[in-house]
This record gives C-alpha cells, structure tokens and sequence, in this order.
C-alpha cells in the first residue's frame, strides 16, 4: 500500500509538472521526492533556468557526511551552497538538482553514495518531464559532496533489468564531474576528518580490514578508461582534505586517459567560498566553462 501511495504522488507531480514545465523557467520546485528509504523522504530541489540548454546536473553540497538531527535542522540541500554553485549553473543554462542524502551519525557509508545514486537514475527516468538529455548528465558537488560526485562519475552502477522500480533499472553513472575538494583518496586525509563516513576511525595498517574499506570508498581506486571529464578545484592550503587528494586524482586519471583538470586555488583552506585565498581564479566561470565543453553531446 505504502509503494503504491508513493507511486500516486510521484505520478501526479509529474503530470502536474509536464503540464507547467513550459512555464517554469526561473523557477525553484522545493522538495521533490525522489525516492523512499524505511519511510523517510529523499528530497531534492530542482532549479529550472530561464533559457533552458537541455542538460542537467545534480549538485550535493558538502557536510562531512553528517547532517544535524531534528524537526528543525537545516537540509543539505539548503546549507546555502546552492547560492554559490547552482544557482550560477541554472543561470548558465542547467537544470540543477540540489539533493539531500541520509547522513551520519545515523546512516553510514553507503548509505550516503546509495542515495546519490537514486537521485541520478530518478533524475535519468524523467529527463523528459524535466526537459533534459537522460545521456549527459553531469554532476557538482563540494568536499563530502565532491567525494560523492567522484564516486559517481567512476562507478559503472548500471540499472538493474526487471527491477520492480523502473528508476532502478536506469544508470547512475554521470558524464561530466566538477568535484571541489574532493577527498578522493581517504587514505590520504586525516583519520578525523573522515570519521564519520564510517563511524570508525581508520587503521594505519593497510593489511587491516579498516584500511581496505577505506580504500575501497575512495573514487581514485575505481579509475578506469572510460570514465568521464572531471575538474578538480582544490585550494593547496587545505587541511581538512590535503591538495594531495587532487593530485592524485590527477595523475589516476592521467594514466587512464580521461580528460581532466586541476585547478589550483593558492592559499585557499578548506570551505565552499575557499577562505585564505590569494587572488583566487574565477572558479565558478572555471565549473560552467567545464560543463559547457564537455556534456552537450559530440557529433
């Protein structure tokens, strides 16, 4: 009964939202409900552009994996990052999918990733109701949000045939990545810092099981050839996730052969607005100057 109510209310949003997309340039539509997890609600926003390029992105802000618990606590999706990453996006064009994730303390590595997931494979089954390409979608996301973007953007996580979901059989793989501070290698951060991911801290032992897993979670070790561009944005005076994290990324997919880019921001720390920098470059020009050459589709 609970599967068919959520199947009723999704159905009727996106009847209701075919019906005004024409008109809903501009707009912000608050909560959409992108999937179910025991009861609990995965939301997310979506931005509509007023000139509308025909791609999305999904954006997860970043939050050390963690959210506050309670009726008031502030969403993800509305940490105020949205402000300085997508809302810049959907005025260059994008429709923009501002996500909330379940987070730590209560839920832990995957839960984080599995939800990324949903929203990219719900946002693929209805890219005609949101007027996008289901086969460019890219992804953005800051810090922990960086880690889950890198995550996305080298995980094949293809769709699951017969899934009694029909969002279940689409893929959750993303074509273009822009990943700022991204602890893509979590060996290489302090054990504090990326506590909460798992609710342990991790073992400097690499024959360890604590290690491995730490490891595995790390999107450097998933590189392969054909994964897509990514644009790593990094201040070199982070020390909450090293620039070594970076120029790891870097070299991984250097090797592999997939296009990629550094941009380094000088005597920036760790935080969305890169405090401490020196005449820092223009990174959001930077990530939609990113997107716009890589997801629209090649002839």
């Amino acid at each position: 009964m609970r599967q068919r109510l959520l199947v009723g209310v999704v159905a009727a949003w996106l009847i209701g939202m075919a019906a005004d997309r024409a008109g809903a340039e501009g707009r912000v539509d608050r909560n959409v409900v992108f999937g179910m997890h025991s009861g609990l609600a995965l939301l997310m926003d979506v931005y509509y552009p007023e000139n509308a390029n025909g791609y999305g992105i999904v954006f997860i802000s970043g939050s050390g994996w963690t959210r506050e618990l309670g009726l008031d606590a502030i969403p993800l999706k509305e940490s105020g990052q949205e402000k300085i990453y997508a809302e810049p996006l959907a005025a260059a064009g994008y429709t923009v999918f501002g996500i909330n994730h379940r987070a730590s303390p209560r839920f832990r590595h995957p839960a984080h990733l599995e939800d990324a997931q949903r929203a990219v494979r719900f946002v693929r089954r209805h890219a005609e109701e949101f007027g996008i390409d289901p086969d460019r979608i890219g992804a953005m996301g800051g810090s922990s949000g960086g880690h889950l973007v890198s995550l996305l953007g080298v995980l094949d996580a293809h769709g699951v045939p017969g899934d009694a979901s029909p969002v279940n059989r689409e893929s959750a793989k993303v074509q273009v990545v822009v990943a700022r501070a991204a602890p893509t290698d979590l060996t290489l951060s302090s054990p504090r810092a990326v506590h909460p991911l798992f609710g342990f801290r991790r073992s400097e032992r690499p024959d360890s099981v604590e290690y491995r897993r730490f490891v595995e979670a790390s999107p450097v070790t998933h590189v392969t050839a054909d994964d897509p561009p990514f644009l790593l944005i990094h201040g070199d005076a982070d020390d909450v996730v090293p620039y070594e994290n970076a120029e790891a990324m870097k070299a991984a997919l250097e090797k592999a052969g997939v296009a990629v880019e550094l941009l380094r921001i000088p005597g920036a720390g760790h935080g969305p607005t890169f405090p401490g920098a020196v005449n820092p470059p223009d990174y959001i020009g930077a990530m939609v100057a990113w997107f716009d050459g890589h997801l629209p589709a090649r002839p």
